[in-house]
């Protein structure tokens, strides 16, 4: 696998070697082994996510609080978003900053966004199949999120299509300045 660090520390991408001939692709998504030895962050990953949807959807910005914050390593299986993580790290040169990168069932990446961002992800494709892996369990009581359009972000979700399509309850995250954060100072 060939990992790209990204301008956030922590932040990673990952390209995975695929073998392809006449009949498709085979890929590892996922090898602890492997991903110990290329030196990522002791982590045990427990639980998988996906989700499908349509053109124009926007999920996040959304994370859990501390000590319930989650590790995520996500791709795409079909179709291609665009995937966004916040830096939350109090202390961090990065603080409230932003990466975004164009996951695909092409390009076959995966994105490391580790404890401590917001994350979320637009629709660019007509639907898609997002999956993720998590490090910790979902605790409702600690979810949180920032509101997808805040100014002071200014984050291009690359949506062409309008009205995008948000849940309710994105709707009403607040703003980053006002967003509840307690995530250690990053060091």
């Amino acid at each position: 696998m060939k990992i790209i660090e990204t301008e956030i520390a922590g932040l990673l991408i990952i390209e995975p070697k695929v073998f392809a001939d006449d009949r498709g692709y085979f890929f590892e998504s996922y090898n602890e082994d492997a991903w110990r030895k290329a030196g990522f962050p002791d982590i045990d990953f427990i639980q998988d996510n996906e989700a499908r949807s349509t053109k124009g959807v926007i999920r996040g910005l959304h994370y859990q609080l501390a000590p319930y914050s989650q590790s995520k390593l996500v791709r795409v299986i079909h179709g291609k978003v665009f995937d966004v993580a916040v830096d939350l790290r109090k202390g961090s040169p990065t603080f409230g900053k932003w990466f975004g990168t164009e996951l695909s069932a092409e390009n076959k990446r995966q994105f490391f966004v580790p404890k401590g961002f917001a994350h979320g992800y637009s629709v660019l494709s007509g639907e898609a199949v997002f999956a993720y892996k998590c490090d910790d369990y979902y605790h409702p009581e600690a979810e949180r999120g920032i509101a997808l359009d805040d100014p002071d972000l200014g984050i291009d979700w690359k949506v062409t299509v309008n009205p995008t399509l948000i849940s309710e309850k994105d709707k009403q995250h607040p703003l980053f300045k006002d967003a509840e954060i307690n995530f250690k100072v990053f060091v």
